[in-house]
């Protein structure tokens, strides 16, 4: 089995900053494609950021020049930084990653979620 475990959430001003971190651990073969995904109250799920084995990034437009993604494949671990936070930016986290373990088939795994709450 495949593990994901999230960090670094809480309550930030806004303006403010925030790193998350999710490291995945358990019987691993291959990590792919990590990530993060985002649900604010009453809205859907929405991608964050994703990044690659190779370090190939992506972000939804509203977090672009904000949002940092990044990981540490030794470490099976990636990163989110988030700076100049807003309101809208309230959310429940979600880490994935697409991993085929060592004795099981590729698939996403996601992680139990990290609240974001940005307020004065």
């Amino acid at each position: 089995q495949v593990q994901l475990v999230e960090s670094g959430g809480g309550l930030v001003q806004p303006g403010g900053s925030l790193r998350l971190s999710c490291a995945a651990s358990g019987s691993i073969f291959s990590i792919y494609a990590m990530g993060w995904y985002r649900r604010a109250p009453g809205k859907q799920r929405e991608l964050v950021a994703g990044i690659t084995s190779r370090g190939h990034t992506n972000y939804a437009d509203s977090m672009k020049g904000r949002f940092t993604i990044s990981r540490d494949n030794a470490k099976n671990t990636v990163y989110l930084q988030m700076n100049s936070l807003k309101l809208d930016d309230t959310a429940v986290y979600y880490c994935y990653a697409d991993v085929s373990g060592a004795t099981t088939p590729r698939r996403d795994y996601w992680g139990q979620g990290t609240q974001v709450t940005v307020s004065s």
